[in-house]
């Protein structure tokens, strides 16, 4: 199974103003977080992309597309009918073939640079399946994510088979239902933002759609009952722009891990002692 292709949706209400956001990046560039997603892409080897936008938001995308622009192409979703539908309007641009997808809401850092989705790609391609990148991430935060239980695959670190999808569910639910051999207590796995897709999840999405489903989680229970499904666990992180100050993590987190470290970690340490100082002073 080789994957070439690449679904970015960033189509919500909520969400289609955060790529165009500027942060500084690993290399202390200032670069759109589009044009960061499409390099995270490219080093995966994608060939073609598409983003999913808000009608009218084309030519805003394409403005700060960066160098990765020739291989974008931009698909509107008309209306606003939740994930479920904006993935599957790029359908004929999947055109059959398995996919990476990553939403447009979420930033990746590696720990080494080589990205995320390049890790996510090898592993779904030399297990020729869909697999879904998850984070093992504390009970508390369930309610922001979808959720994922399962045996871990023997012999592969990290790797598990997919029994069970739930979208954002209570603790309760998760664990009754998502219960994941070796986790540490209170601990569940949950969607990373960025999976890799056979044909067959585009199908169960249009059956979804057709039904009037909004959640891209009820097409990828279905897929755990119909062919095989895993989850690789990612030891990089994930940030969530659109959470309270997410813009804010995100960047610090690009900048840490980048070359300028050792400068920001002067100015947070010297930005610390300013406080107690500041907080004095109020009164």
């Amino acid at each position: 199974m080789r994957v070439k292709k690449c679904v970015l949706t960033a189509a919500a209400p909520s969400q289609r103003r955060l790529p165009l956001q500027v942060l500084v990046d690993r290399d202390g560039e200032e670069r759109s977080v589009l044009a960061i997603l499409l390099e995270e892409a490219a080093r995966a080897g994608m060939e073609e992309i598409a983003v999913v936008v808000h009608p009218g938001d084309e030519e805003e995308y394409a403005a700060v597309a960066g160098e990765h622009a020739a291989r974008v192409r931009f698909l509107p979703q008309p209306e606003p009918r939740g994930y479920a539908h904006a993935l599957w309007c790029a359908r004929e641009f999947a055109s059959g073939e398995p996919f990476l997808h990553m939403v447009g809401d979420h930033l990746y850092v590696s720990r080494d640079g080589a990205g995320c989705a390049a890790r996510l790609v090898a592993v779904a391609q030399q297990e020729k399946c869909s697999v879904s990148a998850v984070q093992a991430t504390r009970e508390g935060q369930l309610t922001q994510f979808g959720a994922v239980g399962g045996q871990r695959v023997h012999g592969r670190e990290g790797l598990y088979r997919i029994d069970a999808v739930l979208e954002k569910p209570t603790p309760t639910e998760a664990e009754q239902k998502l219960f994941v051999p070796g986790l540490r207590a209170g601990h569940y796995l949950c969607f990373f933002g960025m999976h890799v897709f056979t044909p067959l999840v585009m199908e169960l999405l249009g059956e979804a759609v057709s039904a009037g489903g909004r959640s891209v989680t009820d097409a990828l229970a279905l897929l755990a009952q119909k062919e095989r499904y895993l989850a690789l666990e990612m030891t990089d992180r994930r940030y969530d722009l659109g959470a309270r100050y997410g813009l804010l993590h995100a960047q610090l987190a690009l900048a840490l891990a980048g070359t300028d470290r050792a400068e920001i970690l002067a100015g947070l340490v010297e930005l610390l002692a300013l406080q107690p100082a500041q907080a004095g002073g109020r009164g």
